[in-house]
């Protein structure tokens, strides 16, 4: 009795163990393998497309609406993703139990997210600030000068300000969190500001500079959805588990076709090539340069031989949709000071620099200094 009372006691747990194993290999996890569900495996994928693509054409009329009203408008709407973005990123590490106790505490990520702005933005629209205002209105203009002359303490003192506000609001037992979060706020301030100035100062420069990019972005986005919706079977990468191969590859191909194509289309407009040097509204007129005129050139004869005629719901949040635009807008920044910007001194850029750094009575004793410069040498030769 003793012998069978063993014998099962020791055989039960043993079956259930195999059990087991079998159980496991019988029901394979395929989530670990690819990190996730394919999108051409989704059983609901046609109900989230129409929720995307419905999302996505109001986002791309909005966009091509913003675009058309000009440079100030654009700017505005960089402005308000900036503020979308930064409350997305400021909300990452918050914990609610520690702002609690902390009343106002959250106040002081937006002070210095609005001081950066100023700085920023300040910066790159100082000039055009300065155009914009009439000379002939002294009160303004000079009101204007001062505020582009003390820019910098401005910022400056905000930033002080905002730095004894956290000073004071240190509470024991909370230093750990009060420092991660003021680490945290000038992180994101870098990532976000560092990134749209480069946005901002495209605008101004034409805003073929911004809207080239950001549609390319646009449009490697969509069709990298499209072909990895029908297509996609192999995986790109764990991190993103419903990105293929095959959508990687059809988007890719696909934007640098339309880059071809977009820059041809944009580029014969005046109005998206033109510097904007002020703060105004309405159209611009200008001389386009050689960058935008077209030349002809000539192909080899064997490839003229070829036959080229055949050849939000639903999107995540804004920092989702933004984050290559970001990195887009520094890469054509850089583009068009390095390539396209003629590296020598013009009389525009003088003058530019004479109206942004000089006071009004230091203007007209320049104008008058030069005048009597141009008389002498013109005397002297005569």
């Amino acid at each position: 009795m003793q012998k069978d009372n063993i014998t099962g006691n020791v055989s039960t747990p043993t079956a259930r163990t195999r059990h087991r194993r079998r159980s496991q290999e019988a029901f394979p996890e395929p989530s670990k393998e690819n990190g996730g569900h394919l999108l051409v495996d989704d059983h609901n994928k046609y109900k989230s497309f129409l929720i995307r693509a419905y999302s996505t054409i109001w986002m791309i009329g909005g966009f091509a609406f913003i675009v058309y009203m000009g440079h100030l408008y654009i700017t505005a709407m960089v402005v308000v993703i900036q503020i979308f973005m930064a409350r997305e990123l400021f909300n990452l590490l918050r914990k609610a139990h520690e702002d609690r106790r902390l009343p106002g505490f959250r106040l002081l990520n937006w002070h210095f997210f609005f001081t950066a702005m100023l700085f920023v933005y300040g910066r790159i629209l100082s000039l055009r600030l300065a155009n914009t205002v009439p000379a002939s209105d002294k009160f303004l203009y000079r009101l204007v000068s001062s505020l582009i002359k003390y820019h910098m303490v401005i910022c400056y003192s905000l930033y002080i300000a905002g730095f004894m506000w956290f000073i004071l609001t240190l509470k024991k037992k909370m230093y750990k969190y009060q420092f991660g979060q003021y680490a945290w706020t000038h992180m994101i301030l870098i990532v976000v500001f560092t990134q749209s100035s480069f946005t901002v100062a495209n605008i101004f420069e034409g805003i073929i500079w911004f809207l080239l990019p950001a549609t390319l972005i646009v449009i490697n986005d969509i069709f990298a959805y499209i072909f990895g919706f029908f297509f996609g079977r192999t995986p790109l990468i764990k991190i993103s588990p419903k990105k293929t191969w095959e959508g990687f590859i059809g988007a890719s191909v696909t934007t640098i076709i339309s880059a071809f194509v977009l820059a041809h289309m944009m580029g014969r407009f005046q109005w998206m090539t033109c510097p904007r040097k002020d703060l105004s509204t309405g159209w611009l007129y200008c001389d386009p340069g050689p960058v935008f005129k077209p030349e002809h050139c000539t192909l080899p004869v064997w490839f003229t031989k070829w036959d080229f005629g055949d050849s939000i719901p639903g999107h995540g949040g804004i920092t989702d949709r933004m984050d290559c635009q970001m990195v887009m807008a520094v890469f054509a920044y850089i583009y068009h000071q390095s390539f396209v910007v003629s590296q020598s001194l013009t009389v525009e850029t003088i003058l530019d620099q004479i109206l942004a750094n000089l006071a009004f009575e230091e203007q007209y004793a320049l104008y008058t200094n030069l005048g009597e410069i141009i008389q002498h040498r013109l005397t002297g030769h005569s």
